[in-house]
């Protein structure tokens, strides 16, 4: 299943709004479906769970088919193969925990079982709930529980339509880790559908934009959050992601040592933080806070100078300007956003080119 594509493409006209989208999101990972309310992402994984019959088009999972609008066909939802995790629960409040996970197993044909019913028991991290009733778990171990019922029934797809909705913020953070190893430890494509940008920076490998109901970009979530012509890029969230690994920690700073394609980051950790060598890594850089300079500064605090080329550059807010830079060469060079005032642009000579130095003041790991 890692090998293969998961396609969409759906057409779906009702009152006022019109869903028109060419997904391909890989079969791997989380894909993460970003946009304002209104914009078509519950409406896309409802097509792929088969609850949209009126919806035209094609959904492949693999070389597996699942509706083809073309040659009339169109499998019900109960022969799909997929798990759905909703905002609300929505767990059996009659059924303990082990009740719920049996209930997503026992529905699954014992020749389409891949994993036994606790599956998600360690993933997710409640083994010690099985004996609890719905009543008796907080909002984020009632999502958790939802998820591994998802996962009992051995999906080939997992969509979660955000899931962390009805959360409060104590308990979105409780979750939030669980929810990071599914793109390192599924085998199968986790369609994940959200508004919220910290949730998008922190959980998705692919993304898709979508606005009014049609696309408006997808690709690698660090291409897309750095590309000068989308909405990600400007605004006070402008940042980076840096997918980066652990190569060592200075107890004495409390400073973990990252490297990446473009270079070596020193990141600030608590006490007792340390990163084992090798440990993926991602972080955010907010553009906010990477300034420019054409000369290697001297005597400064900051602690993360690494040498860049200006590849573009695009107005932002009056008076502000964004700045993209390559660090690194080749392929596999990595791309950083930096703001600074128009006033500063002109006077360095910001142009496509140029060498530069980035003086990065802010390192936030987010996974």
């Amino acid at each position: 299943m890692s090998e293969e594509n998961l396609q969409l493409t759906a057409r779906l006209q009702r009152s006022g709004f019109l869903l028109d989208v060419d997904l391909h999101l890989p079969g791997k990972g989380v894909s993460v479906l970003f946009g304002p309310s209104g914009s078509g992402k519950t409406t896309c994984l409802r097509i792929l769970a088969g609850l949209e019959p009126q919806a035209t088009g094609t959904v492949r999972v693999g070389s597996e088919v699942w509706q083809d609008s073309a040659q009339r066909l169109l499998r019900p939802v109960h022969r799909r193969s997929l798990g759905y995790v909703f905002q609300e629960a929505s767990l059996f409040e009659h059924l303990n925990v082990r009740g719920n996970l049996m209930f997503g197993f026992d529905r699954t044909p014992s020749a389409e079982r891949r994993h036994g019913w606790d599956h998600g028991l360690e993933l997710l991290g409640i083994a010690h709930l099985l004996q609890r009733m719905p009543r008796e778990l907080s909002g984020g171990e009632r999502q958790r529980v939802a998820m591994a019922r998802a996962l009992a029934t051995s999906p080939r797809v997992l969509l979660m339509d955000e899931p962390l909705a009805s959360l409060d913020a104590a308990r979105k953070t409780e979750i939030l880790p669980w929810l990071e190893q599914l793109h390192e430890r599924l085998d199968i494509p986790v369609v994940y559908v959200t508004h919220s940008p910290d949730e998008m920076a922190r959980l998705a490998d692919h993304l898709v934009l979508l606005e009014t109901g049609r696309v408006r970009a997808q690709g690698p979530v660090e291409s897309l959050m750095t590309r000068l012509d989308l909405p990600l890029a400007h605004g006070d969230a402008a940042a980076s992601l840096i997918d980066a690994h652990a190569v060592g920690h200075s107890p004495a700073d409390s400073l973990s040592v990252l490297d990446f394609e473009g270079g070596r980051l020193l990141l600030p950790q608590a006490a007792g933080a340390a990163l084992p060598a090798g440990t993926p890594v991602r972080i955010r850089i907010q553009a906010r806070d990477v300034s420019l300079s054409l000369q290697k500064p001297e005597q400064t605090s900051v602690l993360n100078i690494l040498p860049a080329t200006v590849v573009d550059l695009a107005d932002d807010t009056p008076g502000q300007v964004l700045v993209g830079l390559r660090l690194g060469e080749g392929e596999r060079a990595v791309r950083l956003l930096s703001r600074i005032s128009a006033l500063s642009a002109r006077r360095l000579g910001i142009a496509p080119g140029l060498a530069v130095y980035a003086q990065i003041k802010g390192v936030a790991m987010v996974r």
